[in-house]
């Protein structure tokens, strides 16, 4: 596939999968025609380090244009990160500091590897031209969009109806961001859909700086395990890309069967060919649970190797077929009549309290086949933990 030469046809048509909107979509054609070589980027202001499929739905668009042979720029916001975008909030936004920023910067670039090709993906940070700027420079920036322009956000609409305070550079993150576009001289920007006027921003400023427009496309946002929500580490509702092979199997089995076609489409290579064929199956008859099966396996290929999703599969049937416990099942040392809060911190310290807590009030713990409700609960017996329906630990008192 790294090889294959694409037809224009063929390069809009892998473009343009699981997308919500693209605009501009004639110059890409155009463009692709003349044979460019497209600039293409999408920005990441690091305030949130630990990605989840959800954050990938972004990057495998990212990857689709590497596949095309096009420059990729991976844009760290270290300068903007440190206003905060205000997309969405209806409160001004804590500010990071530049500390925070960079080593969440460093987290980033750890990790989107798992999806982008690290020697075909420049990574950039905005700092290079914006800290450069003068006051000259800004103002000149700032005469090029209007008030009346920016208040058509929603959320600064909102604000500004309701009285809540707007601070100036909130304005001003749409423009830095926009001017990224300007510096790099892009000729698509990618982003999700909350992120629409400010790709629209810099849509305008290229035009305003004589510089070809950018196209811009927008990835829709994935809700997580729950169906409802937008899949996030909070709500615990997420599958990270860090997940081992078993969990991200026994997750991807859990999410509702309306999500089954879309997770395919967003997250795997399989071909929309053959997912409207499953999609056809199952309003025929075809158990979901079957064609869940295919996805699962497929999204564990894809972080784990084909012999780590075979194995998960077979684990999977395994326990949840026989009704079957794990063969090797870690063994955790805890203190005798400690409560079972605690007990659950030490077996699985990559959760939040809150996130644990959550799981014993909704009655998702049980020792010994016994349901816990409680978080004070006194463990007085050894025996087998069981944490949701993927996880097994073996308790021994120390």
């Amino acid at each position: 596939m790294e090889n294959k030469q694409y037809s224009v046809e063929e390069s809009i048509e892998l473009i343009t999968r699981g997308i919500s909107e693209v605009i501009g979509l004639e110059e890409i054609k155009e463009k692709l025609r003349n044979g460019k070589r497209l600039t293409v980027k999408a920005g990441f202001d690091p305030t949130a380090p630990d990605i989840h499929l959800g954050h990938t739905v972004l990057l495998r668009k990212m990857r689709h244009f590497q596949l095309l042979g096009h420059k990729v720029v991976f844009l760290i916001g270290d300068f903007t990160g440190r206003i905060g975008d205000p997309s969405g909030k209806t409160k001004t936004r804590p500010r990071l500091t530049l500390e925070d920023v960079l080593k969440n910067a460093e987290t980033y670039k750890q990790q989107v590897f798992k999806i982008l090709d690290c020697e075909k993906t420049i990574v950039e940070f905005n700092s290079k031209w914006l800290e450069k700027m003068s006051f000259a420079d800004v103002l000149g920036l700032t005469s090029r969009y209007t008030v009346a322009q920016m208040i058509e956000r929603d959320d600064f609409s909102k604000r500004y109806k309701n009285g809540q305070p707007i601070s100036m550079m909130e304005f001003m993150y749409p423009l830095a961001q926009g001017y990224d576009s300007v510096a790099l001289e892009c000729d698509v920007e990618l982003g999700g859909n909350d992120q629409k006027f400010n790709l629209l921003v810099g849509r305008t400023l290229m035009k305003e700086y004589g510089l070809s427009p950018q196209a811009v496309i927008t990835v829709p946002l994935l809700e997580g395990l729950d169906g409802a929500e937008k899949m996030s580490k909070s709500l615990g509702n997420y599958i990270g890309i860090y997940d081992s092979a078993k969990d991200m199997y026994g997750k991807a089995m859990s999410i509702p069967d309306t999500l089954i076609s879309k997770y395919m489409e967003l997250l795997t290579d399989i071909p929309i060919e053959d997912i409207k064929n499953y999609v056809k199956s199952m309003e025929n008859g075809e158990n979901p649970r079957n064609i869940k099966e295919i996805l699962a396996k497929e999204i564990v290929k894809i972080y784990h190797g084909e012999k780590e999703a075979d194995n998960a599969q077979e684990e999977f049937k395994r326990i949840f077929s026989s009704k079957g416990i794990p063969d090797n099942i870690e063994e955790v040392a805890v203190n005798r009549d400690d409560n079972i809060l605690n007990i659950l911190c030490a077996c699985i310290s990559s959760e939040s309290k809150s996130n644990l807590k959550r799981l014993v009030s909704q009655g998702s713990v049980s020792l010994n086949d016994e349901k816990i409700s409680d978080i004070n609960y006194p463990v007085s017996k050894e025996g087998i933990l069981k944490v949701g329906k993927r996880n097994f630990f073996k308790i021994k008192f120390s």
